[in-house]
């Protein structure tokens, strides 16, 4: 019988990338042209910090990035939030720290954290982000005591782009604006991270001020 050697190359290719697969998983994700992380000047990588091999190799490239552009670090981020029919996506990739830290700086933190940094104010955002509704319904769903207090709040909140009436809908009804979603997402997460107990035990709230 003559041989296939077409069919029996593509065999072979397979088992090859079949074996490399395997290798990454077996070394966390470390591929060979990442061994040159060890050879970096001001960062200095963790190996194997994540089961998923794909996960290691963007710490590896993240790394590489800082230290070759001399940053104080670079980060990555993606998520979906779906709720009350709407969807929003986001993918950022090897964010510059140093533009990050310069929003403390130039005081943009502090403005947008004293803007949204009201209970009420977090209460109807929590409210629109879970379904848009109109003025009515968050006096009922966010505990107002009337419209005009629910006005109070939501007049800031679309003076600085956050929310938005929306459009083809009956007059009145508000939603967070679809590429605002992903910061107050990440917001709360940056939030969970310093709550998060796994490594120290501390509290925001100093007891002389507990009721």
């Amino acid at each position: 019988m003559e041989r296939d050697f077409g069919k029996e190359i593509e065999n072979l290719k397979k088992d090859m990338d079949d074996l490399k697969a395997l290798l990454l998983e077996f070394t966390g994700g470390q591929k060979e042209e990442d061994a040159d992380d060890d050879n970096l000047k001001n960062v200095h990588p963790m190996k194997n910090m994540s089961p998923d091999p794909r996960l290691s190799s963007m710490m590896s490239e993240l790394c590489k990035k800082t230290d070759q552009e001399n940053r104080t670090g670079s980060i990555t981020y993606l998520g979906v939030f779906t709720s009350g029919g709407r969807q929003s996506n986001w993918i950022q990739n090897g964010i510059n720290t140093d533009d990050l830290l310069a929003l403390i700086e130039n005081r943009t933190a502090a403005t947008v954290l004293q803007g949204i940094g009201n209970n009420d104010r977090l209460r109807l955002l929590l409210a629109i982000l879970r379904t848009p509704m109109n003025v009515a319904a968050m006096v009922e769903k966010c505990g107002f005591n009337s419209t005009g207090q629910v006005y109070h709040h939501l007049r800031p909140l679309i003076a600085a782009d956050v929310v938005i009436e929306v459009e083809q809908a009956e007059r009145g009804v508000y939603a967070v604006k679809p590429y605002r979603v992903q910061g107050i997402i990440m917001l709360l997460a940056g939030i969970s991270d310093l709550i998060d107990t796994k490594f120290s035990h501390g509290q925001w709230i100093d007891e002389k001020y507990r009721n």
